[in-house]
């Protein structure tokens, strides 16, 4: 499976400019924990909630820039989700950006993955648990009377 099958489209943006007040209410009204920071239309770094922290204090009005992850690690499309798996606990981070070239075309987090992990083994119905049992409820074995 890929991550263009899996990713999410709608990335949330700030710009490098805005505060960091400004990106926790962005976060909190979307709840979300990441944000792609922005400057002239290209990605400059990725704010997370755990980048935030402490920032909620009233006077505390730090730029995004001074705040955020400058090193993106980002995949494309095409990247397996074992290789995003891998990726992400790598670097231990929580999110990748997913870029084709220059563009941003989607985000993929650590919850995108374990949702997906959590689809792939789906849970059994009752009808389907109990069927062994009723099957031998109705055809016990009969044992032999020598054995």
């Amino acid at each position: 499976m890929r991550l263009n099958e899996i990713m999410n489209k709608e990335v949330h943006t700030i710009w490098g400019t805005e505060t960091a007040s400004d990106a926790l209410a962005e976060m909190r009204s979307h709840r979300i924990h990441h944000l792609a920071v922005m400057e002239e239309n290209r990605v400059i770094g990725v704010l997370s909630e755990r980048d935030l922290r402490g920032q909620d204090t009233p006077g505390t009005s730090r730029m995004v820039r001074d705040l955020m992850t400058p090193e993106v690690i980002s995949a494309t499309p095409e990247t397996t989700v074992r290789q995003a798996a891998n990726l992400l606990r790598g670097h231990a981070i929580g999110c990748l950006l997913v870029m084709e070239g220059k563009h941003l075309r989607g985000i993929v987090t650590i919850t995108d993955l374990l949702e997906l992990l959590g689809r792939g083994t789906p849970r059994a119905s009752l009808e389907t648990r109990w069927k062994p049992i009723r099957r031998m409820a109705r055809n016990p074995r009969v044992r032999p009377a020598n054995a």
